[in-house]
């Protein structure tokens, strides 16, 4: 069985999307299970390269619009090697792919369209965009959504419910520095720490995070990592609300740092507000190392799925920051509560969110068709 993966980018290019398809790909050729890669590269350039056993192509880019990678050789490329495969799995949203699948994919091909979210900001775009999108939907042989009640909660899969299936995005644990999470613990001695991690874009919802750091005592700290168009947004609502000690915007961590300042958190937040955030693999990330998460009830999305009321973390209702402050501070000033909560994000993890656990099920749907 020979699979292509098809994705708008692939690491070192950071994002949700691209992590996902990175685990998918090693986890297959680990099981040798050929497994490709066609993505756009973020630059002007064309590049075809064997790592660790498998290809990666990159298409040349033209630049970017309304999100979207413009990638003409993208087609091209997947019209000359489409016949090499099996199954084409092709990750949403990512309307320069789908075009490309138009173009290449042959009627006897199975086509895996994994749907990891709805396109949900630019209205205007998804007005011409449809027509194709709808060929997509019905010309998938299967569609995986990330959770439950994603599948439920989109207006574009209700239809589809009947060749749709749940598969939830899968990781290996992350790995942390035993010095490196002491000198983090060390530069906010006998603090609380308070982790968010995610890009400075509308819907992560960190401005609200901010606001929730007037309800937190002293002895509590919020780090938030990442960078992005509203820095300066955060910056200005710091200062305004007096806040310069209780919450640090930390900028880009590199990936070698991540784990450890995972480690080092008392309580993980994911405070975002719209259904763009459709799954939240910072939360699971969290898990994976055993952290209570506090996360929020978006209608239609799978963060409150993932993270369990009560089980792994708490949620709260999106665009609250008293809420969301007081769910962090019931944990923390409850150690039995804490204890109960970390020992059920760790069960949580291994029962649904392992790497092992999504090729396993990705395969069997492999395999059925």
């Amino acid at each position: 069985m020979r699979i292509l993966q098809i994705g708008k980018f692939y690491p070192p290019d950071v994002g949700g999307i691209e992590s996902a398809l990175f685990d998918i790909t090693e986890e297959l050729n680990r099981r040798e299970v050929r497994c490709d890669v066609l993505c756009s590269n973020s630059k002007n350039e064309y590049s075809s390269d064997t790592v660790c056993g498998y290809r990666i192509t990159r298409t040349r880019s033209l630049g970017m619009a309304f999100s979207v990678s413009l990638t003409p050789q993208m087609i091209y490329k997947l019209c000359e090697i489409a016949d090499q495969y099996d199954i084409l799995h092709i990750h949403h949203p990512d309307p320069m792919a789908n075009l490309a699948l138009l173009c290449a994919a042959k009627k006897h091909q199975k086509i895996v369209l994994h749907w990891h979210s709805d396109i949900i900001r630019q209205k205007a775009a998804l007005k011409l965009y449809a027509p194709l999108q709808n060929w997509m939907l019905k010309r998938a042989s299967a569609i995986i959504a990330t959770s439950p009640p994603y599948i439920l909660g989109s207006a574009y899969l209700t239809r589809f419910q009947y060749k749709s299936i749940s598969i939830p995005l899968g990781i290996r644990p992350l790995q942390w520095n035993a010095d490196f999470v002491a000198s983090i613990r060390e530069r906010f001695p006998s603090k609380n720490i308070v982790f968010a991690l995610g890009r400075f874009i509308y819907y992560k919802g960190f401005e609200y995070l901010i606001e929730s750091a007037n309800f937190l005592d002293n002895k509590t700290i919020v780090l938030i990592g990442g960078d992005g168009p509203l820095r300066k947004k955060f910056e200005a609502l710091i200062s305004q609300n007096n806040l310069q000690g209780k919450v640090q915007l930390l900028g880009r961590i590199p990936q070698e740092q991540l784990g450890s300042y995972f480690q080092a958190c008392d309580v993980f937040c994911m405070p975002s507000i719209e259904r763009s955030e459709a799954f939240g693999l910072a939360q699971v990330e969290a898990m994976s190392l055993g952290k209570p998460v506090v996360a929020t009830t978006i209608p239609g999305s799978g963060v409150a799925w993932v993270n369990q009321n009560g089980e792994s973390g708490i949620n709260v209702p999106p665009r609250d920051a008293p809420a969301l402050a007081q769910a962090i501070n019931s944990i923390l000033q409850d150690s039995s509560l804490r204890d109960r909560l970390s020992q059920g994000a760790s069960e949580r993890f291994r029962a649904e969110f392992t790497i092992e656990k999504e090729v396993d099920r990705l395969l069997q749907l492999y395999q059925s068709l």
